[in-house]
C-alpha cells in the first residue's frame, strides 16, 4: 500500500523535531559536514544499510567530507510521507556516532 502524503503543516511540524532538515520543493533534505572522507564515506555505507532495512531509499549524495541526503516516497507520487521522517530519524541517531554535523 502506498505510503500517504503528509500536509505541508504535518511537514513542517515534523521538521521542528529534526534540526538541520529543511524541506526543500517536494522533499525533505539535510546535508552533514565530517572531519574527513573516510568518515563521510563511512556514514553512506551506513545510511545505505538503514536504507536496505526500511526498504525506503534517499538520494544520497558524497562529497570530500560531505554527506547530503534528499528524500521523498515515490510511491506517493514523489510527496512527503512518514516514511522519509523515519528514516531521517534513523540517520539522526546515527549521525553522531560519525562524528557528523
Amino acid at each position: 500500500m502506498p505510503a500517504a502524503p503528509l500536509s505541508r503543516k504535518d511537514i513542517e511540524d515534523r521538521l521542528h523535531e529534526l534540526p538541520g532538515w529543511s524541506l526543500e520543493g517536494d522533499r525533505i533534505a539535510r546535508s552533514y559536514r565530517l572531519p574527513h572522507h573516510f568518515g563521510a564515506t563511512a556514514l553512506v555505507v551506513h545510511i545505505a544499510q538503514i536504507q536496505e532495512e526500511l526498504g525506503h531509499h534517499s538520494d544520497l549524495m558524497l562529497g570530500y567530507n560531505t554527506v547530503r541526503l534528499t528524500v521523498n516516497s515515490h510511491d506517493a507520487g514523489g510527496a512527503v510521507t512518514e516514511k522519509d521522517f523515519e528514516l531521517a530519524r534513523r540517520v539522526e541517531e546515527i549521525a553522531p556516532g560519525h562524528r557528523a554535523g
